[in-house]
């Protein structure tokens, strides 16, 4: 959309014809990308399943899913099957540009051997580069203009058609040597965070048995005017980014006989936090005289983080199989998910029930997995029988209960 803003002529690709459809009613099929701005203004935009059009491009960039399969390991599906796509219809002149996270070595090697399979010869007859996405969703502090973008070509002709393409539409492009290092700027952001949340959320769990809250120990760390940056624990990372990259990396450093002990180990405790958050609700029940089989519970919030519509690696759905097993009685409540749609994981098959007095007091607990600004977090205290509070929403909000207990 900034390129369209911007002026250029912009066509979108994509093989599901409902998002086609929908953007070329100018409506979008993401509730926190807003395209309203671009109505009644003369914008050059369309969208098509048609690959063929690929050949009048100028500039194809690439943002497609590199998820993990089941054994936790690169799923390249999205990336080499677009990129055979693209390899169809390349021409001399054209420039490509990978924007989805991966591995270093993708755009150099694996990218550019399938595009070189036209007869076409990277650096000399088209253009190759990496410049990764770096967006967080519902941040109304930063945009894609606002965020520097970093830009790694194949050649230094590469790197400087795709950083005066950027130049166009974003405040700053920091050019990096290589596409390599540019996948790895990426990959260190997202292990970045992963790995210290994982320490919070590791000193969550001691910090509870000593009867210690962990965060009002981070709001008093964070005083530091230098030398500390504050995490926050939860109940398990969420989205495409954080709980998937660094396993991109730790599965490229077995080719180089190398073990990634610190990244795995942090992917470790993050995913174990889902089983402590059924463990906590399980203590809360006993407390009450109750047992988890049986019980009725009702999770509020999917998404992978406030405020959204995303619901993809949320740890409430590790959440909700696990109370499953164990028997509980589930219903969940978001404002941004009115039902849950079948995931390769998981299928819930359930909508999203409102919140009201009475429908709060039916339940045995309510599980807080995501804090949506949207909650009446005075109502959820006033009629839930019992409250576990993964985002210490509550007390964030100067609501103190005898009835929550922390997760």
């Amino acid at each position: 959309m900034e390129f369209a803003a911007a002026g250029f002529p912009v066509t979108g690709f994509d093989i599901d014809r409902w998002k086609v459809d929908l953007l070329k009613e100018g409506k979008s099929y993401i509730k926190h990308v807003d395209i309203a701005p671009l109505h009644g203004r003369k914008v050059n935009f369309t969208a098509t399943t048609d690959f063929s059009k690929l050949s009048d491009m100028e500039c194809i960039l690439i943002c497609v899913p590199t998820p993990l399969n089941k054994n936790r390991e690169p799923d390249m599906t999205y990336v080499f099957n677009t990129t055979k796509a693209i390899a169809q219809y390349l021409r001399r002149g054209q420039l490509v540009i990978l924007e989805s996270t991966t591995y270093p070595g993708t755009t150099d090697d694996d990218m550019r051997a399938i595009l070189e399979e036209s007869g076409l010869k990277a650096g000399t007859d088209f253009y190759l580069a990496f410049s990764p996405e770096r967006e967080d969703p519902n941040n109304k502090d930063f945009n894609l203009k606002t965020v520097p973008k970093v830009v790694g070509g194949y050649t230094k002709d590469c790197l400087g058609a795709a950083k005066a393409l950027y130049d166009t539409v974003v405040d700053r492009t920091v050019p990096v040597s290589s596409t390599r290092a540019a996948e790895a700027t990426k990959l260190l952001e997202n292990i970045y965070r992963s790995v210290n949340i994982a320490l919070v959320n590791e000193l969550k769990v001691l910090f509870d048995r000593m009867d210690i809250d962990v965060w009002e120990v981070i709001e008093a760390a964070k005083t530091k005017p230098f030398g500390f940056q504050a995490f926050y624990p939860g109940p398990g990372l969420g989205g495409h980014c954080i709980p998937i990259d660094p396993f991109y990396l730790t599965w490229k450093a077995r080719e180089y006989d190398f073990s990634t002990r610190f990244i795995e180990l942090a992917g470790e405790i993050n995913t174990q936090m889902p089983y402590y958050v059924v463990q906590k609700t399980m203590e809360a029940l006993n407390e009450k005289g109750k047992s988890l089989k049986g019980s009725r519970l009702l999770i509020l919030g999917v998404s992978y983080k406030p405020d959204i519509d995303d619901d993809r690696e949320s740890p409430a759905f590790a959440i909700m199989e696990l109370f499953q097993r164990e028997g509980a009685i589930l219903d969940y409540s978001d404002p941004y998910i009115p039902r849950l749609k079948k995931s390769r994981k998981f299928d819930f098959n359930k909508a999203s029930v409102k919140l009201a007095p009475k429908t709060l007091k039916e339940y045995d607990g309510v599980v807080i997995v995501t804090n949506h600004s949207a909650f009446d977090y005075k109502l959820i205290e006033k009629h839930a029988q019992l409250i576990v509070d993964t985002r210490n929403a509550l007390k964030a909000r100067g609501i103190v209960s005898k009835k929550t207990f922390r997760a």
